[in-house]
């Protein structure tokens, strides 16, 4: 007589899922562009962005899409007025910056306005230890794009912020 195997038993139990899905990061930026596809390319043209995932439904809406720029995971969704879901042009600007570190920062920056961002602060050496500019993507979402040049102890970042005045910068 063969004994059926228990409920919770081994033939029965569910696979261990993991918390976060591979390729993806516990925290990812799920920015909202009026024309995602579009996005996606340029992304691809301007931060080497590899795409992961796409979820289309009629009409060539993106629901979701998932990339990685740098190593990390971002998400991209089509605006959706009707959902409430407004990329920064419909909100008239966005207050929201996303941060990318590189290994050249002028050579970036100019990737990005070639693929049709905006330079909207030009690569300078900053008081904090870092080359730093900002571009602004044709969706209207924010870029900040930096290499680590030295490191600092929270009282020389504020002497050298005390030396680099209103402007921010370095000067060295």
């Amino acid at each position: 007589m063969t004994k059926a195997p228990a409920k919770n038993g081994p033939l029965n139990k569910k696979p261990t899922v993991k918390p976060v899905p591979e390729g993806m990061h516990s925290m990812s930026p799920h920015l909202v562009c009026a024309g995602a596809k579009s996005a996606i390319d340029f992304y691809k043209k301007a931060f080497g962005a590899v795409e992961l995932n796409r979820m289309e439904v009629e009409g060539g809406v993106i629901m979701n899409a998932a990339l990685q720029i740098a190593g990390s995971s971002i998400m991209l969704v089509d605006e959706n007025k009707q959902w409430g879901m407004l990329g920064p042009k419909a909100l008239n600007g966005t207050p929201v910056t996303i941060h990318i570190y590189v290994d050249d920062v002028d050579a970036a920056m100019a990737k990005a306005e070639k693929a049709g961002a905006t330079i909207k602060l030009p690569a300078q050496d900053m008081f904090w230890g870092d080359r730093y500019g900002v571009v602004e993507d044709p969706f209207g979402h924010k870029w900040s794009i930096a290499r680590h040049l030295r490191d600092m102890t929270m009282d020389e970042i504020r002497e050298a912020m005390m030396k680099a005045g209103p402007s921010g910068e370095c000067g060295t």
